[in-house]
This record gives structure tokens, C-alpha cells and sequence, in this order.
């Protein structure tokens, strides 16, 4: 090997090193942080405690949250997933004019319109509707959001399923519903399990909209009311926020690890006719 190859051999493990400890670092300061007993911002070995975490219990709001974070994300996840399947399957069997500039209109106005730009005219419209402080309201306004990029990915996933399968079910009397929940949805599985993943993970994350949607802090999730754990000065509550932010991550690495179990990760569509 000549030396030049040994030179950018070493550059490469240098900036792989790197690219690593950038990652895990974050994840080590997780895994120690809580259950120190002088928790600061950098990672050393702790002084093993656990009265981070029996403070971290005792704050009013710290369990209730991560409930209300559940009930956001279970309803935005199911509403955007039974909504896509619906919509995916009707614009992949049914051919309408402008079906795929339909469809790229839609994601690009998803991804353009969103943040900031869109807030003023979705709080005014949740006012009207009076869902303001609603976990419901927020929850749909979510999935509204995620719907039209959901529907993009799902749409690949039943263009792959065989038409020759749902011909065979109407022979046998299968009603449209009947195909769509017993054929289709079943071969679409990964395709699923890909929307239901990617949206409860954007859901959890979501901090803007339930600020400004919800205003009982009894009612906001668990992204909100992290940033509001300061103590008296006004500085970083780090004796919470450590154990907080590690049941905070619990339920996107038990989704990750259900669903790596299953698919492992190899999403695809369905079988190739």
C-alpha cells in the first residue's frame, strides 16, 4: 500500500470517528446525565443518584405530558395513516387528469407551506372552529400537515400490488372494502408501518403547533413543556430535564425496536406481479 493510500485511508476512519463521537456523545450525556448526582452539560462518569429521577416524578406536569404527547400522537398517527391508505389507494386505482400533478402539488404545498407561514391562518381557522385547547383539534391539525407527504409515500407502495389480486376478489363477491382491508392493506403492510413510523416520530417532535394551539399547561405534550423546565433564575432545570429528555425518548426507541422486529426495516412494496 502505497503511502497515499495510507494517508486517505486514515482520513476516511479520522472523519468517521468523528462523524460518530458527533452522535454519540448526546446519546452518552442521555444515558449518564439522569442519574448523576451534579448533572451538568458535559459527559463524565456520574455519581450515581436516583433522586433526579424522583424529582423528575414529583414535577406536576412531567407524566402528564408524556400522556398528553401519547394521545396527540396516537390520534394524528391513526387519522394520518387510515386517511392515506383511503387517498392512496383511490388516486393508484383511479386514474383521474392530473392525477400525478395533483399529487406532487400536494406534497410540495405540504413542505412549502408549513412552519411559521401557515400559523396565522391555522390558528385563526382553529379559533373559529373552538379548538383552541383542544387535544383533539391539534391532534387533526397535525395530521393535516403529515397527510399529503404520507399520501406521496404510500401511493408507490399500492401501485405495487397486483390488480390480477383484487380481480380474483371481486369474482369471489368482495366488496370494494373488502379488497381494500383484506388484499390490499395486507400486502401494503411495510408501506403502512413506513407512514405510521414517520408520522408518529414528526408528531412526538411537533413543538410549534401544540405551543400555540394548546394553552392549559395541564393539556400541552411533553416537546412543549421541555422547554419550559427552568428553575427559579431562569436557567436549565438540569436535575430534570436529564431523566425528562430519557422518558422523553422511550417511546420513538420502543416503536423503533417493534417495528425493526417486524420489517427490519426493509420497507418495500408489494409483491411484484
Amino acid at each position: 500500500m502505497s503511502p497515499a493510500q495510507v494517508v486517505r485511508r486514515l482520513g476516511f476512519h479520522l472523519v468517521i470517528a468523528v462523524v460518530l463521537a458527533f452522535f454519540a456523545v448526546p446519546v452518552l450525556w442521555l444515558a449518564s446525565a439522569p442519574f448523576d448526582a451534579r448533572p451538568g452539560l458535559g459527559v463524565r462518569w456520574p455519581d450515581w443518584t436516583l433522586s433526579n429521577v424522583r424529582a423528575t416524578l414529583a414535577h406536576p406536569y412531567a407524566l402528564t405530558s408524556l400522556l398528553n404527547s401519547l394521545v396527540l400522537c396516537v390520534v394524528a398517527t391513526a387519522v394520518t395513516a387510515a386517511l392515506a391508505a383511503l387517498a392512496a389507494y383511490s388516486l393508484s386505482r383511479v386514474r383521474l387528469p392530473g392525477r400525478d400533478v395533483l399529487l406532487y402539488l400536494l406534497l410540495l404545498l405540504s413542505s412549502v407551506v408549513t412552519g411559521t407561514a401557515a400559523m396565522v391562518p391555522v390558528f385563526v381557522l382553529v379559533l373559529q372552529l373552538g379548538l383552541i385547547d383542544s387535544r383533539f383539534g391539534t391532534a387533526l391539525v397535525i395530521a393535516g400537515g403529515m397527510l399529503p407527504a404520507a399520501i406521496f409515500i404510500l401511493k408507490d407502495f399500492m401501485d405495487s400490488v397486483p390488480r390480477s389480486y383484487e380481480e380474483s376478489a371481486r369474482v369471489f363477491g368482495a366488496s370494494p372494502a373488502q379488497v381494500l382491508g383484506h388484499v390490499v392493506l395486507p400486502i401494503a403492510r411495510p408501506g403502512v408501518a413506513a407512514v405510521v413510523v414517520w408520522s408518529f416520530v414528526n408528531a412526538w417532535g411537533n413543538f410549534l403547533l401544540p405551543f400555540l394551539l394548546l394553552r392549559d399547561v395541564g393539556r400541552q405534550p411533553a416537546a412543549v413543556l421541555l422547554r419550559t423546565l427552568q428553575d427559579e433564575g431562569g436557567t436549565a432545570n438540569l436535575t430534570v430535564i436529564p431523566v425528562f429528555s430519557l422518558l422523553y425518548s422511550i417511546p420513538v426507541v420502543v416503536l423503533y425496536l417493534l417495528v425493526n422486529k417486524r420489517y427490519g426495516f426493509r420497507f418495500h412494496g408489494g409483491i411484484k406481479s
